[in-house]
Parts: C-alpha cells; structure tokens; sequence
C-alpha cells in the first residue's frame, strides 16, 4: 500500500511537470506572459515610430491605420502601456492605455483608452492589424481623419475637415480670449489654450464620447480634470462647428472666452464648486467688455422675471444638463451670470475672484457656498438669494 501510493504520487508530480513544461516553455515564464512581454514590445516600436515620425518603421508593426493622420501633431511624448491581452490561436485583441503629450502645452501626458487587433505571422512576430478607441473611451481627433494645425500667440487649433482660413480664425478669437482672461483672472495659469474644431457636431460628440444629442445647440465645451493642479495635462475646448458657425463675432468671442476661463479656473474649480458658479464666472469673464446689457444677454431670464417667473433659487446643477429642456438650460446660465454679475457689482471683482476660490478649496460640496459666502461676502445664502431675486427684478422688472 505505501509503496504503491509513492508510485502514484510520483506519476502526479511527473504529470504536472510535463504540464508546466508546456505552459512555461524554454524561457521559464507562461506562454501567456511571453506573449504580453512581445506585444508590449510591439507597443513600444510603434510609439517610437510615430514620436520619430518614420512611417516604415510604424509599417513593420502593422497596419498603416491612423499614422497619416498625426503628422502635423507636435508631439512631445507618445507610448503604449499594455493593460489587457485576449489571444485566441494566432489573432489577439489587446487593451491598451496610450499617453501622448503635445508639445509645448501638455504639462502632463494625456490619457485614452485604446484597443488594437493583433495577428501573428508564421514566424511568431505579432503585428497590429487594427487601432480604434477602447469601448467606454472617447476618440482622439486623429481617429476621424488627418489633423490640421494652426498655431496661435497664445492657442493651437487642431481642426479635421477644416479649411485653415477657418482654423485662423478660432486661433485668433482664442488669442484674444487668453489675456482678457488673464486681466480678470490673473496670471496663475497656463495661458495659453488648445482648441479642438472637428468636421461636425458628431465628431464634437465623438471627441466627448457622448450622444450627438447631448450637444445640439452647445457651442463648445472645455474638457480637464476640476481641481487640477500645476502637473495635470492641458485642457482641450471642444467646438461644434455647427452651432459656433451661426453665431455672430460677438457670440463668437464671448463663446471662446467664456471656454478659456475654464482652462484657468480649473484649479480652482473642484466638487465644491456648484456649477452656477462656474459657469456664471465664465459667462461673466465672457461677456466683459462686449457691450451686451443683461436684457440682450439673457433673454430667457428677462422673459421670466417679465412673466412673473423669476426663479426662487440659485440654479442646482442638474438644471444644467446639456439633455435637458433648452429653455431650462439658458435660465440656469444666465441666473448664474446674473449673480456673479451682483456680487462684482455690489462687493467688486476681487471679491468675486476670492469667492470663487474660497468655495473651491473646500473639501466637498455641503457647506462650501455658505461658507464661502460668510468669510468673504459677509452674508448668508439665504440672504444672498433674496438680494439676487431683488437683483433680477431690478434689471429686468
């Protein structure tokens, strides 16, 4: 009985043996981490191919795919971290994080999730049949054709299907937005922007990984993370070209100032931050210096007040989905223009900027605003309210 139990335990440990053999291989590593190590290496080729712009080393990789597209980038960094590889025989499909830095503007890389097609030749050497956004991530603007660039004294605009006397002109409404946001603001930012202009409104949607109809009627929007700080990567503002065409040169202008006070806000603007107050400050910095008087520029809001609708509160953020009811939506812009509007007017612009900062440095949202209100503004959100509701009636009434 022991003896035959050691013979049967040998054969157990022999079996296993032949087993992890064929798993392991000659290198002593499992076939499935020698084949992440080999499509890491391939990663690696095809981001130094596309950093040193050499599109027959990009073409020993694989497919030519989207290398066409990105040679008017400035890229200052470009690499592939492998984070998933799902092989079957000899095709794969590999999940990826791709970090890219523009030069001369990302302080930090910029991330996207990306997935890419694999197939193994007779050799044994992979290559990449094919490189799309991951599922859940958004596209990069190379993703929907060949990138233009114009370069501006304070912005760069990267545009896809547009003529460059287009792209000229963004360039100059964002070089005349960056120093009259830095003369509200002040100078603790970047200063300087990057302007993404797609062929249509669903390539904005594509760029924001959303519904076209999430952004019918929106202008443009700014992308970034709230609450960075000096390493986070630049903003990007996002243009619909098809509702920023219709708009007049001051529309125009106010859209692009109000999307650069974002980018130099952000630090500042954290989950604190009601969003009446973000997007009343950048309305605000927006419309300085336009000529528009409260009535031209927040037309719902008149209609309201005249109507005897005036609102009862601030805004809440919900009021300021871009799915949501189009009137609901300007009156929710424009009553939080209107009260960043009264506290510069009745407590001044400095005021107003130490306000915004205060509620941004509180650590969450309950009691930010109340706070924020007593140690600068010397009043209370319940007193605040009733003086912006006196406020709307006032110029409006």
């Amino acid at each position: 009985m022991a003896g035959r139990r050691r013979g049967s335990g040998t054969r157990v440990v022999v079996a296993l043996c032949l087993l992890l053999v064929s798993l392991v291989g000659c290198g002593g590593r499992p076939a499935t981490d020698r084949a992440e190590a080999e499509v890491q290496r391939l990663l690696d080729r095809r981001a130094a191919a596309v950093l040193d712009r050499d599109e027959a080393a990009y073409l020993r990789t694989g497919a030519r795919d989207r290398f066409g597209n990105l040679g008017a980038l400035p890229l200052a960094d470009w690499s592939y971290r492998l984070t998933g590889l799902r092989r079957t025989g000899d095709t794969a499909t590999a999940q990826a994080e791709l970090r890219y830095r523009v030069r001369g503007y990302d302080r930090s890389p910029v991330s996207a999730g990306r997935t890419l097609s694999l197939s193994r030749d007779a050799e044994g050497r992979w290559y990449v049949e094919a490189e799309r956004p991951a599922k859940g991530s958004a596209q990069q603007l190379w993703d929907q054709g060949e990138v233009s660039v114009v370069r501006g004294e304070h912005s760069l605009v990267l545009g896809v299907g547009q003529s460059e006397k287009a792209l000229r002109s963004y360039a100059a409404l964002a070089d005349r937005a960056v120093p009259a946001v830095s003369r509200a603001w002040g100078g603790d930012w970047a200063r300087h922007v990057v302007v993404l202009v797609p062929g249509s409104l669903t390539g904005m949607a594509g760029l924001l990984g959303s519904p076209a109809s999430s952004y019918r009627g929106i202008a443009a929007v700014t992308t970034g993370e709230t609450g960075a700080r000096a390493r986070a990567p630049a903003d990007r503002i996002v243009v619909n070209p098809d509702a920023y065409g219709v708009l007049g040169d001051t529309g125009k202008q106010v859209v692009l100032t109000h999307e650069t006070t974002h980018v130099a806000t952000r630090a500042h603007t954290t989950a604190a931050t009601p969003l009446w107050l973000s997007e009343g400050y950048a309305d605000r910095v927006g419309y300085l210096g336009s000529g528009r008087s409260p009535s031209q520029a927040a037309p719902e809001l008149s209609r309201a007040v005249s109507e005897g609708r005036a609102p009862r509160a601030l805004p809440s953020d919900e009021d300021f989905g871009f799915s949501g009811d189009a009137g609901r939506l300007a009156l929710a812009y424009e009553s939080g223009w209107m009260a960043c509007r009264m506290i510069a007017e009745r407590w001044g612009e400095v005021a107003l900027i130490d306000f915004y900062r205060a509620v941004g440095a509180h650590e969450r949202r309950s009691g930010a605003v109340e706070g924020a209100m007593r140690d600068v503004l010397g009043t209370s959100l319940e007193e605040f309210t009733g003086q912006w509701r006196e406020y709307l009636r006032a110029q409006f009434g």
